[in-house]
């Protein structure tokens, strides 16, 4: 007998004959908020948690994101990327349109613009989809800026309203604040893993 048949053998006396005990999930935790989307109170809830983890939010109104994005982009100079599906409005004078060139070319952009597929404000969560308003997911992690436009009517409440509100088998990219993480001595080294600085521009 083979170390394979072996293992194999042990798994099938394990289990035995009987077919394993299927124990039914237990749904029965919050599903809505009760709030509509890109009701006022969260927005503030989603600001609040995005500024806890270190993001920079702006608040404006529909027709200020351009200037907006202009002036939080003032802070990092060099050339901007942005998602292909991004509105023209949207687009800070000079930007580039992500063309699908190799991802390692994407780190020579200091900031990228996107938009989002959902906003949550129970997690200060950031949901980007693949979208072309979304960019694909090396453009959200790869320059070392990410400013994210996210309109009042995208925030929900709570995580399952946020993924109710997606296609599952999209490429989901979650972000909560600059990428960040701790050594066994807790001390946080932003940047690993993605941008160091993000951005949110909430309009309206």
């Amino acid at each position: 007998m083979s170390a394979r048949e072996e293992i194999l053998a042990r798994i099938r006396t394990a289990l035995g004959d009987e077919p394993p005990l299927l124990v039914p999930a237990v749904r029965d935790y919050r599903t809505a908020d009760g709030r509509a989307p890109g009701d006022p109170a969260l927005l503030d809830l989603l600001v609040d948690r995005l500024e806890d983890y270190k993001a920079t939010v702006l608040r404006c109104a529909p027709d200020e994101v351009a200037a907006t994005v202009a002036g939080a982009l003032a802070a990092f100079p060099g050339d901007v990327v942005v998602a292909p599906g991004v509105p023209t409005g949207w687009r800070p004078d000079g930007a580039v349109e992500d063309d699908g060139r190799p991802a390692v070319a994407l780190a020579a952009f200091a900031a990228t613009v996107t938009g989002v597929a959902v906003a949550i404000a129970d997690t200060g969560t950031l949901v980007l989809d693949g979208s072309p308003l979304s960019g694909r997911r090396a453009l959200s992690l790869l320059p070392d800026c990410l400013v994210c436009v996210v309109e009042a009517a995208q925030v929900v409440g709570t995580v399952p309203e946020g993924l109710a509100a997606l296609d599952p088998t999209a490429p989901l990219t979650m972000v909560s604040g600059p990428s960040a993480t701790s050594d066994i001595e807790l001390s946080r080294v932003e940047g690993v893993h993605g941008p160091r600085t993000l951005v949110v521009v909430l309009a309206g």
